[in-house]
């Protein structure tokens, strides 16, 4: 079994980079693949998990096949 531990600020580092170019990365999913197999995770951040699939679910977050934002 593996461990995936989640890095601390990694929900609001996600959000705030979604917001800024509206698409969620490669890396943005596996950190959400992370937060979600967290255990110990805030409920702050879960509902902010929730807000932005719904957001990609409403069409305003595209979903890219880019590895990161930076670049």
């Amino acid at each position: 079994m593996f461990l995936v531990q989640l890095i601390p600020g990694a929900i609001s580092e996600i959000l705030a980079s979604v917001t800024d170019t509206g698409s969620l990365t490669v890396a943005d999913r596996y950190g959400l693949m992370a937060a979600v197999l967290d255990d110990s995770l805030p409920e702050e951040d879960i509902h902010s998990i929730n807000r932005l699939l719904r957001s990609v679910i409403k069409g305003k977050v595209k979903i890219v096949n880019d590895l990161s934002a930076i670049g």
